[in-house]
C-alpha cells in the first residue's frame, strides 16, 4: 500500500464521518460565527477571588496521553489521617471565556463532546480553546472547577 493509498483512504473515512455525522444532527465544522468570538477571546488569567482556593500546590496528574494538549480533567488523591483518602477532580473552566447561548457555547451543546473517528476527529471546542486558553497545561495558570469527596463520602 503507497502513501497515496493512504490519503485516499483516510479521505474516504472523513467524507464517510462527516456524512454520518450530519445524518445524526452532529456539526462537522465551526462556523464563521463561532471563529469570529473564539479570535475576541483573550489568554489572561486573573486573579482568583479570595473565595477560591489555590490547589496548585497537589500533585495533579490527566488520564490523557503525555503529549496531549487538550487536557480538561485532572485528579488527585490526598491520603488524610486514619487511612482515609481525598480525592479530588478538577475540570478546566470553559464557562469563564465562553459566554452562555455564545455561537461557541451553540456549538459544544449541539456536540456534547470531541467525536473521534478513524478518519478525522471532530473537536467539540476549536482547537486554541481546548489546548490552550482553557487546558489544565503543567506549569499554566488556568481556572479549573474542583469537586471532592472522602472515602465513602459523595461528591460536594
Amino acid at each position: 500500500m503507497t502513501t497515496s493509498d493512504n490519503k485516499n483512504g483516510k479521505s474516504r473515512l472523513e467524507q464517510i464521518a462527516r456524512r454520518v455525522m450530519q445524518e445524526q444532527g452532529f456539526l462537522t465544522d465551526f462556523s464563521t460565527a463561532v471563529m469570529n468570538e473564539l479570535a475576541k477571546i483573550q489568554n489572561t488569567v486573573t486573579p482568583p477571588p479570595a473565595i477560591i482556593k489555590d490547589l496548585r500546590q497537589l500533585p495533579w496528574a490527566s488520564i490523557d496521553n503525555d503529549d496531549s494538549r487538550d487536557l480538561d480533567q485532572l485528579t488527585v488523591a490526598e491520603v488524610l489521617p486514619g487511612n482515609s483518602v481525598k480525592i479530588y477532580v478538577a475540570v478546566a473552566d470553559v464557562d469563564g471565556p465562553v459566554k452562555k447561548d455564545s455561537a461557541i457555547d451553540l456549538h459544544a451543546h449541539q456536540n456534547t463532546t470531541s467525536i473521534y473517528t478513524a478518519g478525522k476527529t471532530f473537536p467539540m471546542l476549536p482547537e486554541n480553546l481546548s489546548t490552550n486558553l482553557t487546558s489544565l497545561n503543567y506549569q499554566e495558570d488556568r481556572p479549573a472547577g474542583n469537586n471532592h469527596r472522602n472515602d465513602g463520602q459523595r461528591f460536594r
